[in-house]
């Protein structure tokens, strides 16, 4: 489950949508990244996806990749920038 760290039930689609669409595209398959373009198109998915706290790297490059939208403009490539993994295999 992609929010056990949250009372699903009180769970909103228009309040919440950051932690939504973040938790989709960093665990989420195809199908359910299908959903969330669907549901808050576009638009809002540019805006809220560049705020995420976090994304994998294979998902930074995903979307940085879909949306044309440069690394450097995400929230969590300036976090990843100054804190550089130890261990990097």
């Amino acid at each position: 489950m992609w929010f056990w760290d949250m009372d699903f039930e009180a769970l909103d689609f228009d309040r919440d949508r950051r932690i939504i669409i973040e938790r989709v595209f960093n665990n989420g398959d195809i199908e359910d990244v299908k959903y969330i373009m669907k549901h808050y198109g576009e638009e809002v998915i540019r805006e809220e996806i560049r705020k995420a706290g976090f994304l994998d790297k294979k998902t930074l490059n995903f979307v940085s990749l879909i949306f044309d939208i440069p690394k450097e403009e995400f929230s969590c490539y300036s976090k990843m920038q100054s804190a550089p993994e130890c261990w990097n295999f």
